[in-house]
């Protein structure tokens, strides 16, 4: 594993993100490509709370003592519970970009961390401090290709009868 690349990959995220939600109107903010999936809005509301509520408490938590508990987490169930339909969407991202530079900067004060701590979870096994490390920048990557295919299906719905067929395969 290569911490340095992968705290990279963190760092740099929020440009990606800010670049692909950043002109978003209000109402493609809100928008949902099909009954129970997530709007660009819920996704980057749900950025925010994996920050701060899941990666770096679990990751540091981990750190420190991977015997304790970790903190309870409802991914699923935040999107009603915190209200993400009723956040500004650039206002979450500030947020976010807030909390993903206090998550680098934490990371990035890591000296000869021990990468190979492990946590015992219930229903996952061990997971190891660099395996949420790993799993984090993963975790950007993954609401990416959500968020390209959210556009494209605005894109779709948008379209009438015409076909977006010249862009090539999606």
């Amino acid at each position: 594993m290569q911490p340095v690349e992968l705290i990279r990959c963190l760092e740099s995220f929020p440009s990606t993100l800010a670049g692909v939600v950043g002109g978003v109107s209000p109402e493609e903010a809100i928008w949902c490509p099909a009954p129970g999936a997530w709007s660009l809005l819920e996704i980057v509301a749900h950025l925010l709370d994996e920050e701060v509520l899941d990666f770096r408490p679990r990751l540091f938590g981990t750190l420190d003592d991977p015997f304790k508990p970790w903190p309870a987490i409802d991914p699923e169930g935040w999107v009603k519970s915190h209200g993400y339909g009723a956040l500004d969407l650039q206002e979450t991202l500030a947020s976010w970009k807030v909390e993903r530079a206090a998550s680098v900067k934490q990371l990035a004060s890591l000296k000869d961390a021990h990468w190979e701590q492990a946590y015992q979870h219930p229903q996952l096994g061990a997971i190891r401090a660099g395996d949420l490390l790993v799993s984090w920048a993963a975790h950007d990557a993954l609401h990416l290709r959500q968020i390209a295919s959210n556009r494209y299906r605005r894109v779709r719905s948008a379209a009438g009868d015409y076909r977006p067929d010249y862009a090539g395969p999606f």
